[in-house]
């Protein structure tokens, strides 16, 4: 069984007491596998951010238990909490939080210092994850200098530059475009599936949902609904399963974004149907054809005889593949019997 990088068990948060109490999460209960990419969606005001920074170590629960890696970092004191934090987590805000003194290359080594890597050190490793990211050419611009979609790059690069166990991203795409936002969320989920890492998301933005492996909708501090997400074989998109167009084939059942990409399915699985079934008529054709070309064995009575020391039917003994099982023919000139042999046999 795959070890679950987090493990968040009837988690719930009270903030004040007696009547003035707020109950902002109510009995939480989330397992998150390696690679794994969760969307958590829901109202303003429903627990999200709540849930995400008890799931981060940014608060404690009130009731419940939260594992990451099998540590229950939900009972660590304050003292041990800060270096979980910074080498277990990576955190992208939705503002980008990105120190506007400081350069591209700097804002991402100064958390690897943080970590105990050395200056230089620290340097290379964040201008190789940046240069990754594609923006090698931006290493010595300041924050002001970017684009949305470039800070939040440079967001991503100071989140993984630790490597992290579990990204934590709240509202990640409010200040970028339709586009780019997109873009922005396909990138997370290709690192977290090339490279192991558990990211959970919390967000208002439908768009993004096809890049989630799941989708979760909290409202009034719980969980109301699961959705689960397929790939679309056709468009590799990713697709809810409980809204997607479906098809059968060999007795399983694929899920498709639109007609279209199911309709381009279904021809392809037809043609390749239709080809195999050219390719037996071909092969029945060619057996009934040699069949038809093959003489047909006369009834011996002398199985027995030997021609020149060799068995009937010697070198040029042709098996009998169409039914006879056993038949052959001899079609040597020394098999065939002399005058006075037919004669004796009544040939």
């Amino acid at each position: 069984m795959t070890a679950l990088t987090l493990d968040v068990r009837d988690a719930s948060k009270r903030f004040g007491d007696g009547e003035t109490a707020v109950l902002a999460v109510r009995g939480v209960s989330l397992a998150v596998a390696p690679g794994e990419v969760v969307l958590i969606m829901g109202p303003s005001g429903s627990g999200k951010t709540t849930l995400l920074s008890m799931m981060g170590a940014l608060l404690k629960p009130t009731d419940g238990s939260i594992h990451l890696d099998g540590i229950a970092i939900s009972e660590l004191s304050e003292g041990q909490l800060p270096d979980i934090r910074l080498r277990q987590f990576g955190f992208i805000f939705q503002d980008f939080n990105l120190l506007s003194a400081l350069s591209v290359l700097e804002n991402v080594a100064l958390v690897a210092e943080l970590a105990g890597l050395r200056g230089r050190a620290a340097r290379e490793r964040a201008r190789a994850l940046l240069t990754d990211l594609g923006l090698g050419e931006r290493l010595d611009f300041l924050p002001e200098k970017l684009s949305g979609g470039e800070k939040q790059r440079v967001a991503i690069a100071r989140a993984l530059i630790n490597d992290p166990t579990l990204i934590l991203a709240d509202e990640p795409t409010a200040n970028l475009d339709s586009k780019i936002g997109h873009e922005i969320m396909r990138l997370r989920r290709r690192i977290a599936k090339e490279q192991g890492r558990s990211v959970v998301i919390v967000s208002h933005d439908q768009r993004i949902r096809d890049i989630a492996d799941r989708v979760l909708w909290l409202e009034d501090g719980a969980f109301r609904d699961i959705v689960t997400m397929a790939t679309d074989p056709v468009c590799e998109m990713a697709v809810e399963r409980e809204r997607a167009v479906s098809a059968e084939r060999d007795g399983e059942t694929y899920f498709f974004c639109s007609r279209g990409c199911r309709d381009e399915f279904n021809e392809a699985g037809a043609s390749r149907g239709d080809q195999q079934g050219h390719g037996l008529h071909q092969l029945v054709r060619l057996a009934a054809t040699f069949l038809a070309r093959r003489p047909t064995p006369a009834t011996s009575r002398h199985e027995d005889r030997s021609t020149n020391g060799a068995p009937f039917g010697g070198a040029d003994m042709v098996s009998d593949a169409g039914g006879g099982l056993g038949a052959s023919i001899d079609r040597s000139p020394s098999a065939r019997p002399t005058p006075g042999e037919a004669a004796m046999h009544g040939r």
